[in-house]
């Protein structure tokens, strides 16, 4: 795939989980990664008047930052600092995704999260109700973690047929990665306390193997993949006691409710981040082929 990683980078703890997860990505792909800093756009509110001296104030203040967090950056990964300005943070990043042709978009979690899981923020809540390129939620605590080679990528795949985009997604990662591909089905959590058991378990076995059937048909020679059907009490239950790598990725889908070719984090996802210990990549719903549903 042609990936290149554009990082949304704060001075804080988040940023640098952003930066960590971000230069992971890029050694993996192959590819360029892009520190962004955005800046308050000019028609901020009164309390930061558009003064000339202050601009250029916050702008060296900004690309300090940039040095200092480029420090942390492998030699081997080729990377690049931008200042800009937007009316928002999340707008601002998905300006410079565009012009910069990025594959993916790197935030962190909010401040305050708990070591190892995510937390959303305002602006990774933008970004997943705005963007038309697949967004990365760095974990709380990412940037404690030694480099770790990507070794295997999660599909999430949901219960109703479509999940195209989703598939395309993961299929590339991994292949461009040279990582394993596990496909996930949440089938059954979550379903009716009335719906008996065997039932369930008919059911997750049929979907799993549907999936698996489908994937096999798109999948490049080289590349295994397995089929795990989540159980549990619930949809944070289950996550929490499958097994993850240090070296993984979940790769979840917009919501259906999301317009084409933007995002939409759906319930299902956000259950997810509540036990994920990985980064999450959240793929619009119509990304990759034109026209289809994710």
């Amino acid at each position: 795939m042609s990936a290149r990683i554009v990082v949304g980078y704060t001075a804080t703890e988040a940023g640098a989980d952003a930066v960590a997860v971000g230069s992971r990505l890029a050694a993996a792909l192959r590819a360029p990664l892009d520190l962004v800093l955005v800046l308050p756009g000019e028609d901020r509110s009164v309390i930061t008047p558009p003064d000339a001296g202050y601009d250029r104030y916050l702008v060296g203040q900004a690309e300090s930052w940039l040095a200092d967090a480029s420090t942390t950056i492998p030699d081997a990964v080729a990377h690049a600092t931008h200042v800009r300005f937007g009316d928002s943070f999340a707008e601002g990043l998905i300006v410079a995704a565009h012009e910069l042709g990025a594959s993916h978009i790197v935030v962190g979690a909010a401040n305050g999260g708990l070591r190892g899981r995510h937390r959303l923020g305002t602006v990774a809540n933008e970004l997943l109700h705005s963007s038309d390129v697949p967004v990365v939620l760095a974990p709380e605590g990412s940037r404690r973690h030694e480099a770790t080679a990507v070794t295997r990528v999660t599909a999430a795949i949901g219960t109703r047929p479509g999940a195209s985009a989703l598939l395309d997604e993961s299929i590339a990662l991994a292949t461009g990665m040279g990582a394993e591909l596990r496909l996930l089905s949440l089938v059954s959590v979550d379903l009716p306390a009335t719906v008996d058991t065997g039932v369930i378990r008919i059911a997750g076995a049929a979907h799993a193997d549907d999936v698996l059937g489908k994937a096999l048909d798109a999948l490049p020679d080289g590349i295994d993949a397995d089929v795990v059907v989540a159980r549990g009490d619930s949809i944070e239950d289950a996550v929490a006691h499958l097994a993850w790598e240090p070296g993984e990725l979940a790769v979840v889908g917009s919501s259906r409710l999301a317009q084409p070719r933007r995002l939409f984090l759906g319930s299902t996802a956000a259950k997810m981040l509540h036990e994920l210990p990985v980064p999450m990549v959240v793929v619009p719903r119509t990304h990759g082929k034109e026209g289809e549903r994710a």
